[in-house]
């Protein structure tokens, strides 16, 4: 069990999307909440997938989006990363970040980019000779490339870090960012996670589901973490962490320990059941998806649930999951859809053990 009690409870002032409603918090925003559909129909010239239906950013090339320099052996996931930070950047401009040392980068994933190891790998084993690669390659095979090219494309020069935590990833690196801001080891955190679609991620995913089915999404959702004293009247703070905690379950004992993590967030969080006024899933298919409904429902209530938007319509983010979750509710509150000050509950299931909570207190716009 880990566990992140927030002693000076930093804030939420400013948050970026990159979704299969397309480029922008904007476009994030009032797609989920309209329930919009982003199911897409798939080039078969450009995926190579099992399925032919995906839940992509719509028209993401790398070079239209960057533009041409530094994008030649740019992955997939980078692009997403780099493009959702660099948004996070200009739409808290006014904020007070600090210098760029005292700005830290802390990013979410599940493994990476799974296409970028699989075609690097491919490469050495088909090729005259195995060392026959592409040298351009051999970054985007190793896990944090991501924040790493955030950071070199955006100049920051803070602590950055990649966790590794699939569908809990985005409430991991949150938990992370809190603690660098609590140590002093940053002035200002940007956190968040992302997970590409391609054709190898396709092809795992369904040999891992054997009979269960899921529709891929993709995407990345960036948040600017800061002390609660740094939100201005110009760039007021969107949301207040109250707590996070972490547990691991084994032998498919779900329900234990997510009505365990739901306790801690909440006595940590200093919050009572009947405060909490929406309960965010994370809308796990399969029979761990159900017991996490099953569990959630009992405690607050089908009402409670169905207040904030579902995730469906983006398709499985896996690791940008949890950081979805919470721009959806960040996207519900600054269209007044939620009271100011309400409490929200994200809940984040990763079906090999891992299961998350946050507590986050909605402030508005």
């Amino acid at each position: 069990m880990t566990s992140s009690t927030i002693p000076a409870r930093p804030v939420i002032t400013a948050w970026s999307a990159v979704s299969p409603f397309g480029i922008g918090k904007d476009e994030f925003a009032a797609g989920v909440v309209s329930g919009k559909d982003s199911v897409s129909t798939l080039d078969a010239e450009q995926w190579s997938g099992p399925d032919d239906h995906a839940c992509v950013v719509p028209g993401f090339a790398l070079r239209e989006v960057l533009g041409k320099k530094g994008t030649r052996s740019m992955d997939r996931v980078t692009g997403l990363a780099v493009t959702a930070v660099r948004d996070l950047l200009r739409d808290s401009a006014g904020a007070r970040l600090g210098d760029a040392e005292g700005t830290g980068l802390v990013l979410g994933t599940t493994t990476g980019s799974a296409q970028s190891m699989m075609d690097f790998t491919r490469a050495s084993l088909v090729g005259e000779r195995p060392f026959y690669v592409d040298p351009s390659q051999m970054p985007n095979a190793v896990m944090n490339c991501a924040a790493g090219q955030c950071a070199i494309w955006h100049e920051l020069k803070g602590p950055n870090t990649t966790i590794a935590g699939g569908r809990v990833a985005g409430l991991s690196a949150l938990s992370y960012a809190a603690g660098l801001l609590a140590s002093g080891r940053a002035e200002s955190v940007l956190c968040g996670a992302a997970e590409e679609f391609s054709s190898a991620r396709a092809w795992l995913d369904h040999h891992r589901r054997g009979a269960e089915t899921a529709l891929l999404g993709e995407g990345c959702a960036m948040f600017l973490l800061q002390p609660a004293g740094s939100a201005t009247p110009e760039k007021p703070a969107l949301a207040e962490i109250l707590a996070i905690e972490s547990r691991v379950y084994l032998e498919g004992d779900l329900r234990s320990a997510l009505r365990a993590c739901v306790d801690g967030v909440l006595a940590r969080g200093g919050v009572a059941d009947a405060q909490v006024w929406a309960v965010s899933p994370s809308g796990i298919g399969g029979f761990t998806g159900e017991q996490e409904q099953a569990v959630l429902t009992a405690r607050f209530g089908e009402q409670v649930l169905g207040r904030a938007p579902s995730m469906a319509p983006i398709g499985d983010t896996a690791a940008a999951s949890a950081a979805f979750q919470i721009a959806s509710l960040l996207g519900l509150a600054e269209r007044s859809a939620a009271p100011s000050g309400a409490v929200a509950l994200v809940s984040a299931v990763d079906d090999n053990g891992l299961v998350s909570c946050a507590a986050l207190r909605l402030l508005g716009a």
